[in-house]
């Protein structure tokens, strides 16, 4: 790309600060994503008192918190984690979709990114999988992303 203007992110959060907004509901999987978040913002030098973290029940709370976090105008950028399996009725569908389409509203809306990292499984053994810091590690890969956004959205500001 000879000519182009690239961006391309350091990665360095520090300075920066950031909230995570995690659903109680499948503990073990969400508490396994918000490990590692914090573990890869902490890898990106954001300093642990930069750090926030709300928890709410579930995945379809999660963009209710982002937006009230995004007008409160604290953060440099949201991640949103939760986790929803499928189940026998179609409550799944309801749930996963409204979390994915309420978080891209307010990403849509916002002045800083919200990144998503809600897990929509079909086993709690995939979003297992999905979820552990030292597997495919969701948690800090959303984490990173929202890094990544945080430093473009100030490049672009």
């Amino acid at each position: 790309m000879t000519g182009s203007n690239t961006f391309s992110a350091s990665l360095d959060g520090s300075g920066m600060r950031f909230a995570l907004v995690a659903a109680r509901f499948n503990p073990e999987i969400t508490d396994s994503l918000l490990s590692g978040a914090l573990a890869r913002l902490a890898d990106h030098g954001v300093a642990p008192a930069h750090i926030d973290v709300y928890r709410v029940p579930g995945a379809w709370e999660l963009p209710q918190a982002a937006a009230r976090l995004v007008r409160g105008g604290a953060h440099h950028g949201i991640i949103a984690l939760g986790c929803v399996i499928r189940g026998e009725t179609p409550h799944f569908d309801y749930v996963a979709g409204e979390a994915a389409y309420g978080l891209g509203e307010v990403a849509r809306t916002s002045s800083i990114p919200v990144v998503f990292g809600v897990l929509t499984t079909d086993t709690r053994e995939q979003a297992g999988r999905r979820a552990d810091p030292k597997g495919m590690d969701k948690g800090g890969e959303v984490a990173s992303a929202a890094v990544e956004m945080a430093l473009l959205f100030e490049r672009l500001a």
